[in-house]
């Protein structure tokens, strides 16, 4: 028996079980391991072929030129990032949305994970005067976020308001009269569109969190991983407005990039400074892949067109397939379904289900079909709401044959749970 080797507490904190690293598990399980796995869990990206072919194609550009392949594996980043891609990303967002950003409010990170990890603990936690925290204006929110944090208190959350729609669907929304912004509150974040959800916040609702953001004189932090512009899998029109109090992510990884993990912070001049500082030291210099792929597709305008023409278009369609597989087959089954506004899940909940999401997930998986139970994604509420032990998290990117077929298991497995 070997000795066991005595953690720090920065150590212990982040070797405890976690949300984040049972998911990874449960996707390299059945993505690396188990092909017979029904994958609907996760957030791997699905392969697009058009989309592949292009970066196939970029790469062997990179590689039959002596000068671009130097640059890609024989040359740090500088500490903000590549030189040339901030360029092209200034000239990109003023155009598009027309906001005024120079160089000096973007930042290349190692993925937007590694972004949040910085900027969490840059932001919150011990401050001289407090303790402060993150709070998500609306939750369930990405369960990513919930064990970055080097020590306890470091997230709040607020129980959102459930619209019902129709017979089968509902809608999460800000629940304004009882978002409480203390002293002790470093930021607030959102995803938008949400993961897990697909919810999207509202226009009005970001306007009214921007503004409140102001008045306390904390950030407004963005998750764009699945949004505009890139890879904008959003089914509705969105603003995306500049704002000296937001800090905006970004994400390469949901494009279909994300074995290249990079991120990109585009914010105040201030968190700019602050956030590459850290990144450097953490990181030494960003990986130069990433940013390679994209200034190849900014300086070629096919960012864009392939977000339009085949990425959105893509989701969409397995959307539609896999609800109307549920609608199919989940006859006689009491559940609905959040609002598909953006990202690639569906987000189930069933409200008079007699076992909790975790057996139900854990019965799932022994049945072959591999899904998210939605409890994790909660992390920043009290554990006193039965509505955290009621939801599903399901992943389209699979072929429409593998979403029947989980959706016929899980159709069983419901339809037998509600006979006993």
């Amino acid at each position: 028996m070997t000795n066991q080797t005595k953690l720090s507490q920065f150590g212990q904190q982040l070797t405890l079980d976690s949300g984040i690293f049972d998911l990874m598990a449960d996707l390299g399980q059945a993505l690396n391991v188990n092909p017979d796995l029904l994958f609907l869990g996760g957030g791997n990206p699905a392969k697009i072929e058009a989309f592949e072919q292009l970066i196939a194609d970029y790469l062997h550009q990179i590689a039959d030129d002596p000068k671009a392949l130097n640059q890609l594996v024989g040359i740090y980043q500088s500490p903000q990032g590549s030189e040339i891609l901030l360029d092209l990303l200034v000239e990109y967002f003023n155009q598009n949305y027309d906001w005024p950003i120079s160089r000096k409010n973007i930042a290349i990170t190692n993925g937007s994970q590694s972004a949040f990890f910085i900027l969490i603990n840059m932001l919150a936690g011990h401050h001289p005067d407090a303790h402060k925290h993150f709070l998500f204006p609306v939750v369930p929110e990405y369960l990513g976020y919930s064990d970055q944090a080097l020590g306890e208190g470091y997230f709040k959350g607020c129980k959102p308001q459930i619209e019902l729609i129709g017979e089968r669907e509902f809608k999460y929304k800000i629940d304004f009269e009882k978002l409480n912004i203390t002293a002790q509150t470093a930021a607030m974040c959102v995803s938008r569109p949400t993961n897990p959800t697909g919810n999207m916040i509202s226009d009005q609702e970001l306007a009214q969190l921007s503004e409140l953001a102001r008045n306390h004189r904390i950030p407004l932090i963005i998750d764009c991983a699945y949004g505009a512009p890139f890879p904008d899998i959003c089914y509705q029109p969105l603003m995306h407005p500049w704002d000296e109090n937001h800090i905006n992510v970004f994400s390469l990884s949901k494009l279909g990039l994300p074995a290249v993990r990079t991120g990109i912070v585009i914010a105040n001049e201030d968190i700019i400074n602050s956030l590459v500082k850290v990144n450097t030291i953490m990181s030494l210099a960003n990986g130069n892949l990433g940013p390679a792929l994209l200034t190849k597709l900014l300086q070629n305008n096919q960012l864009d067109l392939l977000c339009e023409q085949h990425i959105k278009p893509f989701y969409q369609q397995k959307r539609d397939h896999l609800i109307s597989q549920i609608q199919a087959k989940f006859s006689g089954i009491q559940y609905r379904i959040h609002q598909p506004q953006g990202a690639f899940f569906v987000w189930l909940w069933f409200e008079n289900l007699n076992i909790s999401s975790t057996e139900l997930y854990q019965i799932l998986k022994q049945k072959g079909v591999l899904v998210m139970d939605g409890y994790p994604f909660f992390f920043a509420l009290p554990d006193d709401w039965s509505h955290k032990h009621q939801c599903l998290r399901l992943s389209y990117c699979q072929s429409d044959e593998i979403l029947t077929q989980a959706v016929e298991i899980m159709a069983e497995v419901l339809h037998g749970l509600a006979k006993h």
